[in-house]
């Protein structure tokens, strides 16, 4: 019986692609082990998004590299590989398989034996141009999961100038409502309690399968499942947040009143330059009729800065956007110059330096507007799910309002036992810039 040991980097799509591949090697007879130092196969599930993305996978790379025994596999999966497999093959003689995205379904067989001896492998070409299609699939959750991602889609359409996503993972590629719902069901079964919606633009969903958005749709039909409290929405495209969308939110009391909708600007000049198909009047627009349907929903978005062309006037009006418009959450990046994507033969290139002064900028006003939406929530009571058993009595957990990992915390008082994954209501006694104190009530 092979051991192996997954070690997951990069976004939430990749966590999904690991859960997949475990449950497919359990299904083999394999076992999942959590020390590479016990197995016989280490798998790296890479990120190739941005720079410091391939900087961090390829240092996880060598560290497992220096802990290979003799008898040890290494292998390599995900965007990193997909996307630069010749290089990687000639620079990490270390390493004996790379993978790319599309090759799951292929990589548990081939792992164990079973459809290619060693030869074939080493030798065999990137299958990543084999798009596999998105179906129903069986995942391993850690034990004691209480949140995880249902992924509804892969691949992307939208082609922004900046982003390699489109030729790492593929056309955008909705996976069907009944295979959506069974998925949903499993997780369900599985004590999943939060259930997080992802794809490369999730407000697609549907379109290619359909001929329709059918984002509401599924929607609804998630909303029926027993066990699942909350229903969280991420990558959410503001082109595609529907009047029929929007009213799917209100209505269903499990979906949580936040949407995760990446801008990444509001200059219409930057926004043309990216390929977004939005305009900061539309932008705008949309966050305006959000609000206007759901009062409570807490919006979050990415914005990217430092953009070649950007000009500071683009910057000051982005900078004013952030301070009339108060959004809930707000992330934001240095733009990073990736090869292969249309923005890397662009003129304008803005320096180092600048583009993270730019940055700074922008976290700096959300800093502000962030402590004083938190200083609301004093003297309210939320729903909070727990995350960590500290010590004392003590608990970190989240609201609806914020998603795992990426979001604010929640620490408070309880007198009871509770455990990861419990839903409890929280009185809010203080408030910092990101994050919350509180008491249970009950």
């Amino acid at each position: 019986m092979k051991k192996v040991y997954i070690d997951t980097l990069g976004c939430a799509k990749n966590e999904y692609d690991s859960q997949m591949l475990a449950a497919s090697l359990l299904d083999r007879g394999c076992s999942i082990v959590y020390d590479p130092q016990e197995a016989d196969i280490m798998i790296v599930n890479t990120c190739g998004f941005i720079e410091d993305a391939k900087k961090e996978s390829i240092a996880r790379i060598f560290e497992l590299a220096d802990e290979k025994g003799s008898d040890m596999k290494l292998v390599v999966t995900g965007c990193l590989s997909e996307r630069y497999h010749d290089e990687l093959a000639a620079e990490m003689p270390e390493v004996d398989m790379f993978f790319g995205v599309n090759d799951y379904d292929d990589l548990p067989g081939i792992l164990i034996g079973e459809t290619e001896d060693e030869q074939a492998v080493s030798e065999r070409d990137m299958v990543g141009d084999r798009l596999d299609d998105l179906r129903y699939r069986v995942r391993e959750f850690d034990e004691g999961a209480y949140y995880g991602y249902l992924k509804i889609a892969e691949g992307c359409n939208n082609a922004c100038s900046f982003c390699a996503i489109p030729s790492i993972r593929g056309p955008f590629r909705s996976k069907r409502i009944e295979d959506c719902v069974r998925e949903a069901q499993d997780m369900a079964d599985a004590g999943i309690r939060e259930l997080i919606l992802i794809a490369q633009d999730t407000s697609q969903y549907g379109r290619d399968l359909y001929g329709k958005l059918c984002l509401p749709e599924l929607l609804r039909k998630l909303c029926r499942i027993e066990g699942i409290d909350w229903i969280r929405l991420m990558y959410v495209y503001d082109n595609g947040i529907t009047d029929e969308l929007i009213e799917t939110i209100a209505e269903e009391p499990k979906i949580c009143k936040y949407i995760d909708m990446p801008i990444q600007h509001v200059a219409d000049h930057v926004l043309h330059l990216m390929r977004r198909q939005s305009t900061g009047d539309s932008i705008r627009a949309t966050i305006d009729k959000l609000r206007a349907r759901i009062p409570d929903v807490h919006i979050r978005t990415t914005l990217l800065v430092g953009f070649p062309g950007e000009t500071e006037e683009d910057l000051d009006e982005l900078l004013g956007f952030i301070d009339t418009m108060k959004l809930d959450r707000v992330g934001a990046f240095a733009f990073s110059d990736e090869e292969g994507t249309p923005s890397f033969d662009m003129d304008g290139k803005i320096d180092e330096e600048i583009r993270q002064e730019r940055r700074n900028a922008v976290m700096e006003h959300q800093l502000r507007i962030s402590e004083e939406l938190n200083e609301h929530k004093i003297g309210r009571i939320y729903e909070v799910i727990v995350d960590e058993v500290l010590d004392n009595g003590l608990f970190a957990g989240r609201t609806r309002y914020d998603s795992p990992e990426i979001d604010c915390e929640v620490t408070f008082s309880s007198f009871q036992e509770l455990l990861p994954g419990d839903i409890v209501n929280v009185l809010i006694q203080n408030a910092y810039e990101y994050d919350l104190e509180g008491v249970e009530v009950i």
